[in-house]
């Protein structure tokens, strides 16, 4: 079977579209994405401090604090002493903010799952098989490739 000539911009628009869909199942939560993505961050991520996220987020710590301070307002995040080192503060997820990407994480499962019900179950499969292929391939260590001074002295 013949690769198709532009398939890193086919996987480009479909990634596009992907990211459409999950949008669109996500538009109904006021929680800006900004947000969002810091409560997914932290979830995932137990012994996190502003620092730390600051990093994750490429932001300076003064702007990943006033993320927090927001969503500290909106009762979706609790700032607690780390339980080794009084001096260290944890970022942590309330219930509610837990609660919010749980039933996210479901919307964004049943709006992909919509759209795979409008594909042929070949399609479906054949898509599956590719993802798998394609994440194993992403996830595989690259070979160095020699530097020219090494090719050089070679």
């Amino acid at each position: 079977m013949e690769r198709p000539a532009d398939l890193a911009s086919a996987i480009d628009a479909a990634a596009g579209t992907l990211i459409a869909v999950l949008d669109s199942a996500a538009a109904r939560h006021q929680v800006p994405p900004t947000q969002l993505r810091v409560l997914t961050l932290l979830s995932s991520r137990p012994e996190t401090n502003v620092n730390a996220l600051a990093e994750l987020l490429d932001v300076v710590p003064s702007s990943a604090s006033r993320l927090c301070d927001r969503l500290e307002a909106t009762g979706l995040l609790r700032r607690m002493a780390d339980p080794r080192d009084r001096r260290e503060v944890r970022l942590v997820p309330t219930p509610a903010a837990l609660t919010l990407l749980r039933e996210l994480a479901e919307r964004r499962q049943r709006a992909v799952q919509a759209v795979l019900d409008r594909m042929p179950a070949r399609a479906q499969h054949d898509l599956l098989l590719s993802l798998v292929a394609f994440g194993r391939a992403a996830t595989q260590s690259v070979p160095e490739q020699p530097t020219d001074s090494a090719v050089q002295t070679a």
